[in-house]
């Protein structure tokens, strides 16, 4: 499987404006410029896409590795903060909470570990990933 997203910039870096758009027409020509990354701007910007990317991903993989030890999950709810310092991103933080019937909390962190190690974009990022993980 392949997917893809297209970018247009136009202008400078400080004062320029882009559009985001992504194959499947989710995003479709968002707005992003240097204030909405650097400021206090209230578009969207590569960070935040980055941060969706991996809340979804983590999500998702947690999904299938309880199933895989028997559990059902009612609802896991993942946060990823992305931290951007001198330009580069410097850590990826996921705080998930999840509910869980009859699991126990030492075997939740166990999953949850697993699936930031074996999730997709935690494997493609190269920075420090820290998680808080707990059940609901």
């Amino acid at each position: 499987m392949k997917r893809s997203a297209t970018a247009q910039w136009k202008g400078t870096g400080k004062e320029g404006t882009g559009k985001l758009t992504t194959q499947s027409g989710v995003v479709k020509n968002k707005k992003y410029d240097f204030r909405s990354r650097f400021d206090d701007g209230t578009y969207t910007n590569p960070e935040e896409l980055v941060a969706a990317a991996h809340a979804g991903c983590f999500s998702m993989k947690l999904s299938f590795v309880l199933g895989a030890a028997g559990y059902t999950p009612r609802k896991i709810e993942t946060t990823c903060t992305i931290t951007l310092e001198n330009g580069a991103i410097t850590e990826s933080h996921l705080d998930v909470k999840a509910k869980v019937p009859r699991m126990k909390a030492d075997k939740f962190a166990e999953c949850a570990a697993e699936a930031k190690e074996g999730c997709p974009i935690s494997k493609l990022l190269n920075t420090n990933i820290t998680m808080d993980a707990s059940l609901m």
